[in-house]
C-alpha cells in the first residue's frame, strides 16, 4: 500500500476518525457525530481524506428506513451505518495495483451507489473503488465539486448516456435517452440538484428548455440556460406547457402523470422518482414512452463531466453549507424543501 509518509500508523483499521452514523432509523435527531474506525483499504481501492460531502435524497430515505418504499423493497442494513455517497477530497493512500491515482490527487466520487449502507461518505475518510473515482475538476473548489456526483450523474444518465448495464428494478426494459437537439424539453423541479443540471445539459445538447420552479428561481434558471420559465405557484403548468418532446420530472411520484397531456405523440416522460406513477395505460394510448433508470457510480463519466465543470460549461449551485458535525441541521434544512442546487457538508 502506498501511503502518506507522515501517516504514523500503517494499520488503517486501528486509526479513528469522526463520522456521522446511524444507530437506528428516524428523523434528523438520530444522526450522531462520533468516533468511527478509518476504513481499511482493500484491493482496487483508494483512501480519500474527505474535504466536502454532498447531500442527496437517498441519504434521508435511508435515515428514515426507506418509509417511502414498499416494505418488500426496504433494504436491511446492519447498524451502525455511515450515511452518504458524494465526496470530494484528497487521496491519502492507494492500493498497490491501482493505476491512475496518486497520493495528493484531488478527487471526487459517488461512492458505491447503489449499495445501501456501504457508501459511508459522512466521514473524514472514505475508501473508494478506483473505478468510481475521478480527478476533481481543477477549476472549482471541493464544496462545488461535491455538489455534482449523484445529481449530475443522474441527469446525465437520464438524458445522455446510461453508462451502466445494471438490471433496471423500475421497469423490464433498459432506459434509453432520447436525442435532445431541436427538441422542446421541460424540466420540472428545475432549481433542485438534478433539475438545475438537467436544464444545463438539455441546453448544452441543443434543446429548447422550459424550466418549472417557484418564482424566486427564475433569474438563476435563465442564467443556467432556460429559454422559458413557468412559476408553478402562479400557473398550472398543464395549461401553458404543450407540444413537448420530453419532460424530465426531477420530482416524480404520484403526480408525474399530469405531464402526459403536455407531450406530443411519440414524446417521452422521464420521472426521476417513478414510484406511484399510475398512468401506464394512458401513456400507451397517447403514444408516450415513460422510462426511468437508477443512477449508478461511474468514475469514467465523472472524469468526462469534470471537463464541463472545469470550464464552467456546467455550473454547480450550492444552496447552503454545514460542518460535518452539524449534519442534523443540514438534514433539517433538506426537510424544509425548496432547495436551490445542493446542500454540502464541509469536513475540517
Amino acid at each position: 500500500m502506498k501511503e502518506l509518509e507522515n501517516t504514523s500508523d500503517h494499520n488503517a483499521s486501528k486509526r479513528m476518525m469522526k463520522a456521522v452514523r446511524l444507530h437506528e432509523y428516524g428523523g434528523p435527531e438520530v444522526l450522531r457525530y462520533e468516533d468511527a474506525p478509518v476504513p481499511e483499504l482493500k484491493p482496487g481501492e483508494v483512501l480519500v481524506r474527505v474535504h466536502a460531502v454532498g447531500l442527496n435524497p437517498p441519504d434521508w430515505y435511508l435515515r428514515d428506513g426507506y418509509k417511502s418504499l414498499p416494505p418488500e423493497w426496504r433494504p436491511q442494513v446492519p447498524f451502525p451505518i455511515i450515511l452518504g455517497t458524494d465526496i470530494s477530497g484528497i487521496v491519502e493512500a492507494v492500493a498497490d495495483e491501482v493505476e491512475g491515482f496518486s497520493i495528493g490527487d484531488e478527487v471526487y466520487s459517488m461512492v458505491r451507489f447503489f449499495s445501501v449502507g456501504e457508501s459511508s461518505a459522512y466521514a473524514e475518510y472514505v475508501s473508494v473503488p478506483a473505478s468510481e473515482l475521478a480527478l476533481k475538476p481543477a477549476g472549482i473548489d471541493h464544496i462545488h465539486a461535491v455538489g455534482a456526483p449523484m445529481s449530475l450523474l443522474t441527469a446525465w444518465q437520464y438524458l445522455v448516456e446510461v453508462g451502466h448495464d445494471a438490471p433496471n428494478p423500475l421497469q423490464p426494459n433498459k432506459h434509453q435517452p432520447v436525442p435532445l437537439e431541436g427538441k422542446r424539453v421541460l424540466i420540472n423541479g428545475a432549481a433542485g440538484g438534478v433539475g438545475h443540471f438537467s436544464v444545463q445539459i438539455a441546453k448544452l445538447k441543443g434543446a429548447h428548455v422550459i424550466a418549472v420552479a417557484s418564482g424566486k428561481n427564475e433569474a438563476l434558471l435563465r442564467e443556467l440556460g432556460a429559454d422559458e420559465f413557468i412559476d408553478y405557484t402562479q400557473t398550472p403548468l398543464e395549461d401553458v406547457a404543450q407540444d413537448l418532446d420530453l419532460v424530465l420530472d426531477a420530482l416524480g411520484g404520484p403526480t408525474t402523470g399530469r405531464f402526459l397531456r403536455t407531450l406530443k405523440r411519440g414524446g417521452a416522460l422521464f420521472p426521476v422518482f417513478p414510484l406511484g406513477f399510475e398512468g401506464t395505460d394512458e401513456a400507451k394510448k397517447l403514444g408516450i414512452t415513460v422510462s426511468a433508470t437508477q443512477v449508478r457510480s461511474n468514475g469514467a463519466q465523472l472524469a468526462e463531466l469534470a471537463h464541463l465543470l472545469d470550464s464552467g460549461t456546467i455550473r454547480v449551485v450550492v444552496d447552503s453549507t454545514y460542518a460535518l458535525a452539524n449534519a442534523r441541521q443540514a438534514h433539517e434544512r433538506a426537510e424544509k424543501g425548496h432547495i436551490q442546487g445542493k446542500i454540502v457538508l464541509t469536513v475540517a
